[in-house]
């Protein structure tokens, strides 16, 4: 995360370099109004990240099981909340590293996320035991749809 910052930086002073030697005090102009577009571009999509997720419940989102598909190692978490539209449940004790969150859906299976400073290190989905006589349920009206005729197997 630091080598990160430190390359940023880094480059902003060679393109800083680069446009003075190029056109004076108009290329460095250009360069800073370049670097100052990027910034703006990337606060927009910060903010409206952010206000996606304040309209919706803290640690609530649509399914857990297609979050836990989606998420990759390393990434951010403005691209998880991107993903959610939800800001997560924190389940760790403020300002501490690692951060966990957490996500629920509404069948009550859940989404455990640990951050490390600010980039996705783990996850886990944990969904709720299911009852036996709901599987058993299932597996019967399965079978009986199997067995049930199809119009292409009476030809």
């Amino acid at each position: 995360m630091m080598g990160r910052k430190i390359l940023v930086v880094l480059c902003a002073v060679a393109l800083g370099a680069s446009g003075w030697r190029m056109g004076g005090w108009a290329g460095l102009a250009l360069v800073a109004s370049g670097l100052v577009m990027w910034f703006l571009l990337y606060m927009n999509r910060v903010m409206a990240v952010l206000k996606r997720t304040a309209d919706r419940p803290i640690g609530y989102i649509d399914s857990a099981v297609m979050l836990n598909a989606k998420l990759k190692p390393r990434v951010s978490l403005l691209h998880v909340l991107a993903l959610t539209r939800s800001i997560g449940q924190l389940q760790t004790s403020k300002d501490t590293q690692p951060e966990v969150y957490r996500w629920t859906d509404p069948g009550d299976s859940f989404v455990t996320a640990e951050f490390n400073q600010g980039r996705l290190v783990r996850w886990q989905l944990e969904r709720p035991e299911s009852d036996s006589n709901n599987d058993s349920a299932q597996a019967e009206a399965a079978q009986m749809q199997s067995s049930t005729p199809t119009p292409s197997s009476l030809l």
